[in-house]
């Protein structure tokens, strides 16, 4: 494949996380500057891994080809050196087939972007293959539309990330098994019907589990033997799920101890769900706003002409949010603090709706910021007692904050 034509030496001024490229530390460099010598864009894939690299200064473009292993990788290095001498990586797919290009490339000491799918209308227009996705992640750093630092797969949070996946398949499964084994119920034959239901879940398991059945020569015997197996694998997935919910317990309380010690953060619910959100290094987050926007609790703003409004994000992490929901949900149940909080809101007008979407965007900067190791914030009723006396909502609010319906006098962020 023919090279790709490189543009005129173009400067860029990067992201503040990014203005450390550096190269191996066996190799002796000129003056570290701001500006990177190559921009190398890799289009991973399975088995193989084609990369890009655009000059900025002094660089040479190029193209390159490697295995997806370790092997692969060194040579991509080695390549990289030779296009310029502080190169920095523009990735696309790191969460899937790129996770092992970014963890080795990270761990030498190279800045690496996280590059989102190319533009629809760019690949309608260019067409698409693997060396145009690569220099199209490379121009996404060049024209400074990508700036997110991946979350890298090492250390503590990628244990707790592949715990906590494989106890959340051992629950859905035992769900399932359990569905199961109620249609079966419901439509078995009257007699054992009527001797199965009164018993209450653990002496259904007990009792399907010690079901005996010889030969299969009825419905009868058809619904025992089939009872029988789905009791015994769901008594088989609750002893997986306990012991890896006792690893959740450690990990997580290795790697945060002080998440787990905020109200209503419990171990595998919230606690696991939000280290894994934010990832290995949280510090890429620049903000508890960003945190928010991450999470899907931060209001996005719907206004056109003469109507000022926000609605709800609907995007983000999905299951950070639910995490949220049910932090939420347990503090305006037994945090009395929260609970003096949400009948002062109920007073004023406020819809239970609008209280606990305040409480959620709340709670996400208590979280980032416990995930910071920063100062703890507030409690719930001690911040929006002070937000009221001082604004009344619309007086002192400060420059650059933007307040809306949904904030409900919070500190919400400016619909961030």
């Amino acid at each position: 494949m023919a090279t790709q034509t490189c543009p005129a030496p173009l400067l860029i001024a990067l992201p503040q996380h990014h203005q450390a490229a550096m190269a191996p530390t066996n190799l002796t460099h000129p003056a570290q500057t701001d500006q990177p010598d190559v921009v190398i864009g890799v289009d991973t894939h399975k088995d193989s891994q084609v990369a890009v690299a655009l000059a900025t200064n002094v660089g040479l473009p190029g193209e390159c080809s490697i295995p997806a292993n370790r092997l692969g990788y060194a040579i991509l290095q080695e390549w990289a050196l030779e296009r310029g001498r502080r190169p920095v990586f523009a990735l696309e797919g790191t969460g899937s087939f790129g996770p092992g290009l970014c963890c080795e490339l990270m761990a030498v000491g190279y800045t690496v972007v996280e590059i989102n799918r190319p533009d629809r209308s760019t690949r309608r227009r260019l067409g698409k293959d693997d060396a145009i996705d690569a220099e199209a992640a490379a121009r996404s750093l060049l024209t400074g539309t990508a700036t997110i630092t991946p979350k890298g797969g090492t250390h503590l949070v990628e244990m707790i990330r592949l715990i906590k996946g494989n106890k959340d398949s051992a629950s859905k499964s035992r769900t399932r098994a359990i569905n199961q084994m109620k249609a079966i119920l419901i439509t078995a034959p009257a007699v054992l019907r009527e001797q199965l239901e009164p018993l209450v879940l653990e002496a259904l398991m007990a009792t399907y589990a010690a079901f005996r059945v010889a030969m299969v020569d009825s419905p009868n015997a058809a619904a025992k033997k089939a009872l029988r197996f789905l009791a015994r694998r769901v008594l088989g997935l609750e002893r997986e799920i306990a012991a890896l919910l006792d690893d959740l317990n450690q990990l997580t309380q290795q790697a945060y101890p002080g998440l787990r010690q905020t109200y209503g953060i419990g171990t595998d619910a919230a606690a696991a769900n939000m280290i894994v959100t934010v990832g290995d290094h949280p510090e890429r987050l620049r903000s508890d706003v960003a945190f928010a926007s991450l999470c899907g609790v931060s209001p996005l703003p719907a206004s056109s002409a003469k109507t000022n409004r926000h609605r709800l994000n609907r995007g983000g992490n999905r299951q950070a949010n639910a995490t949220l929901h049910r932090i939420v949900v347990v503090r305006m149940r037994w945090h009395d603090q929260t609970k003096a909080y949400a009948a002062r809101r109920l007073k004023e007008g406020g819809s239970k709706a609008e209280i606990m979407r305040c409480l959620k965007r709340f709670i996400a900067r208590e979280v980032f910021h416990t995930l910071l190791g920063g100062p703890p914030v507030r409690t719930t009723a001690a911040l929006v007692i002070q937000v009221i006396n001082a604004s009344d909502h619309h007086g002192n609010q400060g420059p650059g904050r933007r307040h809306h319906p949904n904030c409900a006098r919070m500190n919400c962020g400016g619909g961030a």
